[in-house]
């Protein structure tokens, strides 16, 4: 296996993301789907609405971030529209707009792809959601097996790179069978972050992502997780970038970040963590099953701080990433830059509630990031 050290370190990219199902102060659970199946105690305090989405939006790109994730998910607010209409409130930053392929066609996502490059002078970055809950695809009308989506997801982004190259295409494969597609080339490609644990997902992201995006799991543990993805994309002599989503809680002082940290779970109804962890422990994602395997039974600090600074309180209740940075500033700077070593240079972040946090992360943390040479 490929030693995922043995590499020069390039700049970090640092991303911040859109609440698409709302925002709260206090219930970790927002921007969790699964979440709403118990929906009595979701506690929405701002609405997923573009007055205060583009408020987080234009924070972003003034605080430095790259990129703003839109997520998507039964109880989102729908991506494209969303990100189309934010993007007429911004001027640099970029739209990671995540997508499942499957329920477009792969012409109708190429197009809409360049439509948005157009409106938004060329900001975009595609996340593709392969799905890992069957019970979620089916919501949508998807009832493929998860090795069988994978599959599928291989002929949709062999389709869609070479329609965005103005390539006339027919092909014809176990999942599409498009003759004569064709649109204008598109000037600026986006570029495909794509993640998952298992061996089907691994596969796809070696053969077409830009980006390899894993949620929040301990450095070595992810580096080991990057190591398979890197051999894989270097038997198809390709190189990917390594990113990695997590949330964040910076302060000042590393007791301040932590109070806020515990208060967060004291605040969940124990009924709620018991439902979502059965939930959890059989999801049909494998990387679902690893954030759950973090929180280690238990909801004390003890329990749920799985590395120095690596709390996994957030995936007591959240579904997908569960992970969450916790300290003082230095200290998250320094758990930064230990994935960075490990091989990650782009951090896809959130926090509660996602305005304010967006402010602490980059008045606290970059300054450090920056001083150290990483920025």
């Amino acid at each position: 296996m490929a030693d995922a050290t043995a590499r020069p370190r390039g700049p970090l990219i640092l991303d911040w993301f859109l609440p698409l199902t709302g925002d709260s102060r206090t219930d970790v659970s927002m921007g969790s789907a699964t979440i709403h199946a118990v929906n009595q105690h979701l506690t929405v305090l701002r609405k997923p609405d573009v007055p205060y989405l583009s408020q987080v939006a234009q924070a972003s790109e003034n605080l430095g971030f790259e990129a703003v994730l839109v997520p998507t998910g039964t109880w989102n607010e729908e991506t494209w529209t969303l990100a189309t209409a934010l993007s007429q409130h911004t001027r640099t930053l970029d739209y990671l707009i995540a997508f499942r392929p499957g329920l477009v066609s792969p012409t109708l996502q190429a197009q809409m792809a360049a439509a948005f490059q157009s409106v938004s002078g060329e900001r975009l970055r595609v996340n593709v959601v392969v799905g890992g809950e069957d019970a979620e695809q089916r919501r949508f009308g998807d009832h493929l097996t998860h090795d069988d989506r994978y599959a599928r997801a291989s002929e949709f982004l062999h389709l869609v790179r070479r329609l965005w190259t103005g390539e006339e295409v027919t092909f014809r494969g176990e999942h599409y069978d498009v003759v004569g597609g064709q649109m204008p080339r598109l000037d600026a490609v986006p570029e495909i972050y794509l993640g998952g644990s298992s061996t089907a997902a691994i596969e796809v992201a070696a053969e077409y992502a830009d980006v390899y995006l894993t949620w929040g799991e301990p450095p070595a543990q992810a580096a080991e997780k990057i190591g398979r993805v890197r051999d894989a994309a270097a038997a198809r002599g390709r190189t990917l970038r390594y990113g990695v989503r997590h949330h964040v809680i910076a302060r000042r002082t590393s007791d301040e970040a932590w109070r806020i940290a515990d208060e967060l779970v004291a605040g969940l109804d124990a009924e709620l963590i018991a439902t979502r962890r059965a939930a959890f422990a059989a999801s049909g994602s494998e990387g679902q099953r690893r954030q759950h395997a973090l929180t280690n039974g238990g909801t004390t600090r003890g329990d749920l701080e799985v590395h120095p600074g690596l709390w996994a309180g957030v995936g007591l209740v959240r579904g997908g990433a569960g992970t969450a940075l916790v300290g003082s500033f230095e200290e998250v700077a320094d758990l930064i830059e230990e994935y960075h070593d490990h091989g990650f240079d782009e951090f896809v972040l959130s926090g509660y509630p996602h305005l304010e946090e967006a402010y602490w992360f980059a008045e606290g943390v970059r300054p450090e990031l920056v001083r150290r040479g990483l920025i």
